[in-house]
């Protein structure tokens, strides 16, 4: 359920990329760049969204929030739909991105209710394994939708499926919060968790450094479609291109759910996290000296992407050890930190698009780079150390 609640964001995000061009010339954008906006909107409203729904998760308890999430999330899929400019689109897109961050900040909150230390990671890995399947199965289903009929039916299909999912939800999902552990919005005690969470050296540098990667990630997103079926001249093998590389992104989730027990998430991730830098650097390499060869983007770029299964997962968990007594406050704004701050980085990334893999492979180096420096200083400077007992937990 939890998975699937996740995936909400990446049908959001993935099937619309086979559809881009048609919905960029339908509804009259006027730069063949401004059709990321349909992408980058989404993710920069799951970033602002992110910052409301934990905070009232905690007051409110997580089921009567994530089903209020999933209704309004409904809503924003028709009204797309059925929209004819692209400056609303563009509004519309963002909003539900918003309402659909609630599906991710309270399934990290309710598994965090229920699990801690490495244990968490492994569960959270577990969900995102069926998670990333998403981005796998997302693009052909776009095409697929695209053969039979137009991009407004793949918004009809989103709101098909959120409804499912609200069904679902209502009839299987018990209250996991603690009675004790609700919170009030009182501004003060908002404000102070606020700066608790964002202070706290052990959780800092893992949000941040988390937002600088995801900025690559999302980066390749935006400018996927251009980049993949324009400019290396694939076309509609777009989607079956985009799939095949996410699949890896799956499966290194599903190893890391079986390792990160015996191994510690801090090992497993900072390992990931070396190789990432490396494998960003090649990519910049790549793109310099060879810009046309898509036999060295794609399995660069497919590294990359499985990566990141060693590493979100593992980040996330991490980040939230010390905040036990107000998770659904902590998972909010590390989540609006990570997508957020991610999603306008990758815009930045994306519309510097030149027709080549060349600001990409910059942007996953040097954005890489930054965040291993980020997990130095919260780890005081030692990669590799696994934890012993719990981390200290911050009182509500």
């Amino acid at each position: 359920m939890l998975a699937f609640l996740m995936s909400l964001q990446a049908l959001g995000i993935d099937t619309m990329l086979p559809a881009l061009g048609d919905i960029a010339r339908d509804l009259g954008a006027p730069d063949p760049n401004d059709r990321q906006l349909v992408v980058g909107s989404y993710l920069i409203g799951m970033g602002f969204g992110s910052l409301i729904f934990g905070f009232l998760a905690d007051r409110f308890g997580r089921r009567r929030v994530l089903l209020c999430g999933i209704a309004v999330y409904c809503l924003f899929d028709f009204l797309c739909m059925i929209i004819t400019s692209f400056p609303a689109m563009i509004a519309f897109r963002f909003a539900n991105g918003m309402v659909a961050s609630a599906g991710a900040v309270i399934a990290n909150a309710i598994v965090r209710d229920k699990y801690e230390g490495d244990a968490m990671a492994r569960i959270v890995s577990m969900i995102a394994t069926v998670f990333m399947v998403v981005p796998v199965l997302a693009p052909t289903i776009g095409q697929t939708i695209l053969l039979v009929a137009d991009w407004r039916s793949i918004f009809g299909v989103m709101f098909t499926m959120g409804i499912i999912m609200f069904c679902w939800v209502y009839l299987r999902l018990a209250e996991t919060m603690a009675p004790e552990n609700r919170q009030s919005l009182d501004v003060k005690r908002v404000a102070r968790n606020f700066r608790i969470i964002v202070t706290n050296r052990d959780a800092v540098g893992y949000v941040l450094g988390a937002t600088l990667v995801f900025g690559g990630l999302y980066g390749y997103i935006n400018c996927s479609e251009q980049l993949v079926a324009v400019h290396f001249g694939l076309g509609e093998k777009f989607a079956y291109v985009f799939g095949g590389m996410a699949l890896f992104m799956a499966g290194s989730n599903f190893i890391n759910s079986r390792i990160v027990e015996t191994h510690g998430a801090r090992r497993v991730s900072h390992t990931a996290l070396l190789v990432f830098v490396v494998t960003g650097g090649l990519q910049w390499a790549a793109a310099t000296y060879h810009p046309d060869a898509f036999w060295l983007f794609a399995p660069i770029m497919t590294v990359n992407l499985a990566l990141i299964g060693f590493l979100g997962a593992n980040f996330s968990s991490i980040a939230l050890q010390p905040f036990q007594h107000f998770a659904g406050s902590a998972s909010s704004l590390q989540t609006a930190m990570r997508v957020g701050g991610g999603a306008v980085l990758g815009a930045i990334v994306g519309s510097a698009y030149d027709g080549t893999a060349r600001p990409l492979g910059m942007a996953l180096f040097g954005l890489s780079l930054g965040g291993l420096l980020l997990i130095l200083y919260s780890e005081r400077g030692r990669l590799f150390r696994r934890r012993k007992g719990s981390i200290p937990q911050v009182e509500r």
